[in-house]
């Protein structure tokens, strides 16, 4: 099959031939459609993932048609539409017991414990618990997109911002997971702020629903509590960098939620925070990390409904061809909405 490579980290990854992948007995293997380019495979290619094992096909946002069944998987056959959460659990680990795979204790993530979705075809480990059908009405374009940044932002906001109409949420960081998190606050009946240095992505989320944008370029924390009165209900960094964490915990007014959304690694993975408004105002700090297959119905449910629309979140389509200068360029300048590999 055809495959982005990379043998060394941060060295030019490659279009290569390698073997096609055969189903493990409760996988299957996933033709893949579509496939987002993701900060995350960034991050992996640089070397700031310790799963992560030389040679190596990245990729985690995907959707395809099942391929091929493993003898002991039940529930999907050949020619399946499928997506997975970028999470893969392993049924059998007291979180995974517990409804909680996206913490799974034995976690698989394609493009990171094994290979990717920069390919024709991907294995996927669990089918049976981890694959989600997707609706005959979604393009794969859009199911793609849904895996690690639309699902995230669901959890990030409904489940662990648990936002509620006439709240205030900011979003700091407004690429694939920031507008998503601003569609689905929106969509949740909260007043939602938009924070970014990209003017194009402010209006783009002024579009998806935010009340009010701020150029992160300014005075942040000023600006959200002059706009809110007091501070943010709930704000999400998005993003994943010391600036954006700081500004957010310190956009809230007392008692308020902040949730780390955005991967902090690298050098940012152990940023100062500012612990005496954490302490002094009783701040919950939340992390946000996926979001479990079993949870996909609910986000479904409000797309179907037209509540959300993530195909308005899909930008650039490149070929697999495109692949690598996309990723490895994903520090410097992302389009506005995601970028996705629709053509093998």
């Amino acid at each position: 099959m055809k495959a982005v490579l990379f043998e060394k980290f941060q060295e030019p990854p490659k279009v290569v031939t390698v073997a096609d992948p055969k189903p493990e007995t409760h996988g299957v293997i996933l033709k893949v459609e579509a496939t987002g380019v993701c900060r995350s495979d960034w991050h992996g290619w640089m070397g700031h993932d310790s799963d992560i094992e030389l040679p190596h096909v990245p990729g985690h946002e995907l959707a395809g048609v099942v391929e091929a069944v493993g003898k002991d998987v039940k529930n999907w056959k050949v020619g399946d539409r499928v997506t997975v959460p970028f999470i893969c659990g392993c049924g059998s680990c007291s979180e995974c017991l517990a409804g909680h795979q996206q913490v799974c204790l034995h976690q698989e993530q394609p493009g990171f414990t094994h290979w990717g979705s920069f390919a024709e075809y991907v294995p996927i480990h669990q089918a049976d618990l981890n694959a989600v059908a997707l609706p005959e009405t979604m393009d794969f374009a859009t199911a793609a997109s849904l895996g690690c940044r639309f699902a995230t932002s669901f959890r990030a906001v409904i489940d662990q911002g648990e936002v509620t109409a006439g709240q205030w949420v900011a979003v700091h960081g407004c690429g694939g997971v920031g507008l998503s998190a601003v569609m689905i606050a929106t969509a949740a009946g909260a007043n939602v702020i938009g924070i970014d240095l990209d003017p194009a992505k402010l209006a783009l989320a002024k579009e998806l629903g935010a009340v009010a944008t701020v150029n992160g370029a300014n005075n942040v924390v000023e600006a959200i509590s002059e706009i809110t009165k007091g501070g943010a209900h709930v704000s999400l960094d998005a993003l994943g960098h010391p600036v954006t964490m700081t500004n957010s915990i310190l956009c809230l007014r007392p008692r308020g939620k902040h949730v780390q959304v955005g991967l902090m690694l690298g050098d940012h993975a152990a940023p100062a925070v500012p612990m005496p408004k954490i302490v002094g105002q009783e701040i919950e700090l939340l992390g946000s990390h996926g979001m479990q297959a079993h949870r996909y119905g609910a986000m479904l449910d409000m797309v179907d409904s037209g509540k959300l629309d993530p195909a308005r979140l899909v930008g650039d389509k490149i070929s697999i061809d495109a692949a690598p200068e996309a990723l490895m360029n994903m520090d410097k300048f992302q389009s506005v909405g995601a970028t996705v590999i629709t053509s093998f």
